[in-house]
């Protein structure tokens, strides 16, 4: 798994920079998009209602949301959907302290581990959006140890859950071998932007799946990600004098580099995007 230091590198320059070019709500994964004239706001919101349909969730539900990112679904269906008890999980500190300064109601959240989460009492659904892709490093997956801990995190998930429980998942996921460009590009984010983590094969997801959770819906968001990506893109370089002056000329060139090898990947079909329903096998 990536380790806590690898999160800080990726989420943890500071949180200031990361709202300056994601939406309102601070969201740094996938959105969905219907129309040409979706702002990148309202993609995001109906990519949260996704998963909020997903997972099965209800406003009486208790709901872990693991990898929780700086809290955007977690306010959702606290704030949005009036959902009585919403937990998130984060291994970044930054993202942890965000949160609690947001102090939203019916929110709780911890910094560990999930390999170390242990709750309280089981939960009705489970959401995870972005966070598949720090459970394995590069060297597990080239050694093929990757099913094994993909396997353990569903185990978790099971032993968290009550029966009945829906599980929503979000991950990009490899699609055409990279070569050349995409191949040199996609190794130098991972060693900079993303140390530590690698996209899974949607085979090797599904392969991990027994004996703890069904899939029942999978859908692919492979052009919904590159659009994603270039809004983000257009929105780091309409603030790069501020991002120059604050935290300096490379940072601005390095996820300037960053975007622009997303938009590439999903646009040319390297990489995709996953979302799973998971039903609990009981």
């Amino acid at each position: 798994m990536s380790t806590q230091a690898d999160i800080d590198i990726t989420y943890g320059l500071s949180n200031d920079f990361y709202t300056l070019w994601l939406d309102q709500r601070v969201t740094y994964t996938c959105a969905l998009f219907e129309s040409d004239q979706d702002t990148l706001e309202e993609a995001q919101t109906r990519k949260l209602e996704y998963h909020f349909r997903a997972a099965r969730v209800t406003p009486e539900s208790r709901v872990l949301d693991i990898g929780c990112g700086w809290g955007s679904n977690l306010e959702f269906l606290a704030r949005d959907k009036g959902v009585r008890d919403v937990v998130g999980i984060t291994l970044s500190t930054d993202q942890y302290n965000y949160i609690l300064e947001r102090n939203t109601p019916r929110v709780t959240v911890e910094c560990l581990s999930y390999e170390d989460y242990r709750p309280r009492e089981r939960f009705d659904a489970i959401v995870s959006i972005g966070m598949f892709e720090h459970i394995a490093t590069p060297e597990q997956a080239r050694s093929g140890r990757h099913i094994e801990k993909y396997r353990k995190y569903f185990q978790h998930a099971w032993e968290w859950s009550k029966p009945g429980t829906w599980f929503s998942l979000q991950s990009v996921v490899g699609l055409k071998v990279p070569r050349g460009r995409a191949l040199r590009e996609l190794a130098w984010g991972t060693r900079v932007i993303f140390p530590g983590a690698i996209s899974p094969r949607l085979e090797a997801v599904l392969q991990s799946l027994s004996p703890y959770w069904e899939a029942v819906e999978i859908y692919t968001r492979r052009e919904d990600y590159a659009r994603t990506s270039a809004a983000w893109l257009s929105r780091l370089k309409d603030q790069r004098e501020t991002i120059v002056r604050e935290w300096g000329q490379k940072v601005y060139d390095n996820y300037q580099r960053y975007l622009e090898t997303c938009v590439m990947v999903f646009t040319e079909g390297y990489q995709s995007l996953a979302q799973l329903a998971l039903r609990r096998i009981d």
